[in-house]
């Protein structure tokens, strides 16, 4: 058995745009382009970036919500791209995800019992009446939320607890790797806290995996192994957690993380200000797509897109001139 149990390699989603009269595509985007990363067995791997680097669409595309155009995902050793309907549905029950908004989540219509129940039945676990309402309960206990739940609805329950109730739905089927998109950013600092601890927890229980997709760096220091970070569709470096939030080597990653809100704020702290707006998607630049806001391109920055140097062997980035 791999140590790895996730491997994307090469990894493209293409949008087409159409328009006209007759429908004809007249442009793309690359909302991923060409990403490659390993997750190991029991480890978490934070994601990071600006809002519509690919974050979002690169997790759903590993689970196939959305269909990749190109590349390969290894699930256990299998290449899942590859397989049909009815065979991904047997490989959802070992990848699941807990969407960002836990209002729009959960349907409104059902009590917290049936919500839980559905994937259960959708994958014939715990058929028999009395095992699965075990189960129920079992699932409540490990989220930290009352028996009496399963009988009420969703607007019944506050912000933190129905992400708590997303969080026991992915749990129901027994999953081995869990995209987490962005779990707290819709949630109360107070509550953001015991959710990552919640999620944490249970990764200690269940030896879960975890892709954990964020805006908010310090929680992703906190909850990750290593980091990731987009920008524009690509994947411009990844670390282990220490070593990148204390060593960042591309420009980007380094302006991103001097964001960073410090405890005391009257200290002095590089805070690295960004000139220019994002570049379009539909239209990236030549060469490296951050050179046109890096304060340190080079001239085969606007020519040449950059290859994976490697720092060391848990190091990546991809960047001509990195940070010293």
């Amino acid at each position: 058995m791999s140590e790895y149990l996730l491997e994307v390699k090469n990894l493209g989603k293409r949008f087409p745009i159409k328009g006209g009269l007759f429908g004809r595509e007249v442009g793309a985007v690359n909302a991923v382009n060409n990403v490659s990363f390993k997750i190991k067995r029991g480890e978490t791997l934070g994601l990071v970036g600006e809002s519509g680097c690919g974050k979002t669409t690169l997790g759903r595309s590993i689970l196939r919500l959305i269909e990749p155009t190109s590349g390969e995902i290894i699930f256990n050793g299998q290449n899942i791209l590859n397989y049909s309907a009815d065979e991904m549905r047997a490989i959802r029950r070992k990848m699941q995800i807990i969407f960002q908004d836990p209002y729009a989540s959960l349907n409104p219509r059902m009590t917290i019992g049936d919500i839980l129940s559905e994937p259960m039945e959708i994958h014939q676990l715990h058929t028999n009446k009395d095992e699965r309402r075990k189960r129920l309960l079992e699932l409540l206990n490990q989220v930290q939320l009352p028996q009496d739940a399963l009988n009420k609805y969703p607007h019944e329950f506050s912000g933190g607890q129905r992400q708590r109730i997303c969080i026991a739905r992915a749990l129901a089927v027994e999953p081995e790797f869990i995209v987490c998109d962005e779990p707290v950013s819709a949630l109360d600092v107070s509550v953001q806290a015991q959710v990552v601890n919640l999620l944490m927890d249970l990764q200690k229980e269940l030896k879960l995996t975890y892709l954990f997709i964020a805006h908010d760096l310090k929680v992703v220091e906190y909850i990750s192994n290593r980091v990731a970070v987009m920008y524009l569709g690509n994947m411009v470096e990844v670390a282990k957690s220490s070593e990148l939030y204390g060593g960042a080597k591309h420009p980007y990653t380094k302006a991103l993380f001097s964001a960073i809100p410090h405890p005391n704020p009257d200290g002095k702290h590089d805070r690295i200000l960004l000139e220019g707006d994002i570049p379009s998607p539909m239209n990236p630049p030549t060469g490296c797509h951050f050179h046109p806001r890096c304060w340190n391109c080079k001239d085969e920055c606007r020519s040449s897109f950059p290859p994976v140097t490697d720092k060391s062997e848990t190091h990546q980035y991809r960047c001509f001139n990195p940070i010293q």
